[in-house]
């Protein structure tokens, strides 16, 4: 755990966090003007000083989001990546930013939440605020306990830097890093409005936070234990029925720069398409996306793309023809991956559309794209977390991006996520259900995602569990679906992973490129074919619970020792 960050960002919130933004939402103090002294004086202040947790502590962790929500699921290739073959050790730089930039969430989080609690504004707007800190301080934590297993509980930075001890620390067992969690999120609801301005944090985010936490936590004691369970449904429910939010109606539009604050995001990251403050601004799109995709010369994603594996959860390939590709009726599918034929309205606008594999093998309109060769193993691309063009930015947010930088929402917690939950939930210990509302929370995800399916009338853990995958691909979640597995199903998690097709394709770029000039769709099965010298990943009992960054154990060696058990509700008060 990087402890020392504690002191880092307790000073930073108290006496400086940045220039202001270019949006409202986002504004935050000017770095001269916020001091204990003179400020949250007011309600705007308030919400200027929480401003900062919706994104710049969290910009050190976006790759790690991806390495590990999708490599290691193995719902992304990405060669010879230690999170692709599940080697992590403990001085892998995006493992460490990611330590550093959690740790920074909760010290801010706490600071801030501490300030709050004298502020000179109204009643309403400290509650708000204060309930907002809590939210991130306990999807910081969530992050921690699922990557790390047992860490250690910073609830005070000022008690941490006062008594000296910041480096002292010593792991809790993760089942009371779960109880905290859960009530901090109490807390939290208690605090916070039922509807609160688009895009912040509301009484039913931390709802539809606290049902994800209590689903994982149902599997820690090793068996899924029925009454956190039950508590998963029960917030689960209460979203689905009483926050008035809605799925919409066409997947793909979640992911645009014009919906970053719609009802159906519960939880997000919000950017700023600008470097001024760095840290306030998205940069996915570089490491996913293809060179020449944007017109800022910032993308080198096109080396990696989704697995295989994946598109074998969709029921699609990439060598399946795309004039005839078998079972491609999902539109979460299309929303994911881009295949050969592929065709996207929404990317490169102003040139009519985005044409994968036009823009490929067509030097005058790839121009500084790829030069006629599919970079990605897979024959496949990545469409989510992808703006396009500083034209395509701009019609979706109103403003152009910069050199590594855009403003499009990171969905953390959505809605059809939490419709999952409460499926799953309400299945109970059992491993399959008719009950009807479990049923309307299933059918509801999937028939969007494919027009004029047929109603389940019954569903297994298992259609659940697939679900998730083809709902949330792409989205930094599916690691964490196996962890809490693990706890409970610890062999069926470790096989599942073991048979996972996570290698790549032979010939891809020659039956694109033949394709492409000929409209001829020619599989030769001993030049292109999957590679059958694939090797099964290492995936042990250990492998679902990372290492400590080796420099935070240097500056905290207790962090190699025995976990303590915590009576959270007796140590700690809110």
């Amino acid at each position: 755990m990087k402890i020392n960050t504690i002191k880092y960002w307790a000073v930073a919130a108290l006496f400086g966090i940045g220039m202001t933004s270019c949006e409202d939402f986002l504004d935050r103090p000017v770095e001269d003007n916020y001091n204990e002294a003179n400020f949250y004086q007011n309600d705007e202040q308030c919400i200027q000083g929480v401003n900062y947790l919706y994104n710049s502590p969290w910009y050190d962790f976006q790759r790690a989001f991806i390495n590990i929500g999708e490599n290691m699921s193995g719902n992304m290739y990405t060669g010879s990546s230690p999170y692709m073959e599940l080697s992590v050790n403990g001085t892998d730089t995006d493992l460490i930013n990611m330590s550093y930039s959690l740790w920074a969430a909760i010290g801010h989080a706490n600071t801030v939440y501490s300030r709050l609690k004298t502020a000179n504004a109204s009643v309403a707007v400290k509650n708000q605020t204060m309930g907002e800190c809590l939210v991130w301080k306990a999807m910081a934590y969530f992050f921690l306990v699922r990557t790390f297993g047992d860490v250690p509980i910073i609830h005070d930075n000022n008690a941490e830097l006062t008594s000296g001890s910041y480096n002292q620390k010593y792991k809790v067992q993760k089942s009371d890093v779960y109880e905290y969690i859960i009530m901090t999120l109490e807390e939290a609801i208690e605090l916070l409005p039922a509807k609160s301005t688009a895009g912040r944090i509301d009484q039913y985010s931390a709802k539809g936070l606290l049902a994800k936490v209590y689903l994982t936590r149902s599997g820690v004691s090793g068996s899924r234990n029925a009454d956190d369970l039950a508590e998963a449904a029960k917030y689960a429910k209460d979203v689905i029925d009483n926050s008035g939010r809605e799925l919409m109606p066409n997947y793909s539009d979640i992911f645009r720069g014009s919906n970053n604050f719609s009802d159906e995001s519960l939880i997000a990251w919000h950017w700023a398409a600008s470097r001024d403050p760095w840290t306030q601004q998205n940069t996915l799109q570089s490491d996913l996306a293809m060179g020449g995709f944007s017109d800022q010369g910032d993308c080198w994603g096109g080396w990696r793309g989704p697995s295989v594996d994946l598109q074998d959860a969709f029921g699609v390939s990439a060598l399946d023809n795309p004039q005839n590709r078998p079972g491609d009726k999902d539109t979460r599918r299309k929303a994911t991956m881009m295949l050969a034929g592929d065709v996207y309205d929404y990317f490169w606008r102003d040139k009519g559309g985005f044409d994968l594999l036009k823009f490929v093998y067509d030097a005058d309109y790839g121009k500084g794209g790829p030069g006629g060769t599919f970079q990605s193993g897979t024959g496949a691309q990545n469409v989510k977390h992808l703006y396009g063009n500083d034209a395509d930015h701009y019609a979706e947010v109103g403003s152009y991006p910069g050199n590594m930088c855009y403003g499009v929402s990171t969905h953390l917690l959505r809605l059809a996520d939490v419709y999952l939950i409460y499926a799953e939930a309400k299945m109970g210990t059992a491993s399959s259900t008719t009950d009807q509302s479990a049923l309307d929370a299933f059918n509801a995800v999937r028939s969007r995602a494919i027009p004029g399916v047929t109603p389940a009338t019954s569903i297994t853990w298992e259609d659940v569990w697939k679900e998730r995958r083809l709902e949330l691909a792409g989205e930094g979640d599916r690691w964490y679906d196996f962890v809490r597995r693990s706890y409970y199903d610890m062999n069926g998690a470790i096989n599942e992973l073991k048979n996972q097709r996570r290698d790549v394709y032979w010939g891809i770029n020659e039956l694109y490129k033949t394709y492409y000039e000929t409209g001829n769709w020619v599989i030769d099965e001993t030049v292109t074919r999957y590679n059958p010298d694939a090797i099964a990943p290492n995936v042990t009992a250990s492998s679902f619970t990372l290492p400590f960054p080796t420099e935070d154990v240097v500056f905290n060696p207790h962090l190699m020792e025995d976990p303590i058990e915590v009576d959270v509700r007796t140590e700690y008060a809110y």
